[in-house]
């Protein structure tokens, strides 16, 4: 039996093809949107109160050869980088330690992080600069264009595009749309 090319078919297994990563995308975008709350990027499993004399010249508080120097006596893992804001100093450490501290008083947290399993590591699909997923979240993309546009042809009659699912359509992008510009 010839199996017939139908705006069905097509849509039935982009749909398939690509439900594992809709699951992930999905998944992981709820997660981001709420990463004031939770970030499972990192999560704290060790941390240590520590003090730092605060010198004199505040000018080496961005002094990366003095930060690294001193943070030696916290932690060996290897100094990556700092930053400071208003009174708070973060100093980043390879292998995921973070050092938070407070530049009039010296005191401060040595954070070790870890990613939560599967939840942590999916995250990265948003987050990636890496040219080979980039070019497949575009053919991803393209692909859900695809589903959207030939989900809509599906129901024919009353309930169809032509009757119906065009103010539907309408209200579902004027939506995001309004929040756009009510934010920027």
């Amino acid at each position: 039996m010839k199996k017939k090319f139908t705006n069905r078919s097509l849509h039935r297994d982009f749909a398939y093809f690509y439900f594992g990563l809709i699951i992930i995308f999905s998944f992981s975008g709820i997660i981001l949107n709420h990463r004031q709350d939770w970030y499972p990027m990192d999560y704290t499993y060790e941390s240590e109160e520590i003090t730092m004399t605060i010198p004199e010249d505040a000018s080496k508080l961005n002094d990366k050869e003095y930060l690294a120097s001193v943070s030696k006596t916290w932690t060996e893992n290897t100094f990556d980088g700092n930053r400071l804001r208003g009174d708070q100093l973060r100093i980043y450490f390879k292998d995921n330690a973070i050092a938070d501290i407070d530049v009039k008083t010296g005191k401060g947290v040595l954070e070790y992080k870890r990613k939560v399993p599967f939840v942590g590591h999916s995250m990265y699909l948003h987050k990636t600069t890496n040219k080979f997923w980039i070019w497949y979240s575009d053919i991803f993309g393209a692909a859900m264009l695809l589903i959207a546009i030939t989900g809509i042809l599906i129901p024919m009659g009353k309930h169809g595009f032509k009757q119906r699912g065009w103010k539907l359509a309408i209200a579902g992008m004027l939506f995001p749309l309004i929040f756009l510009f009510l934010l920027a």
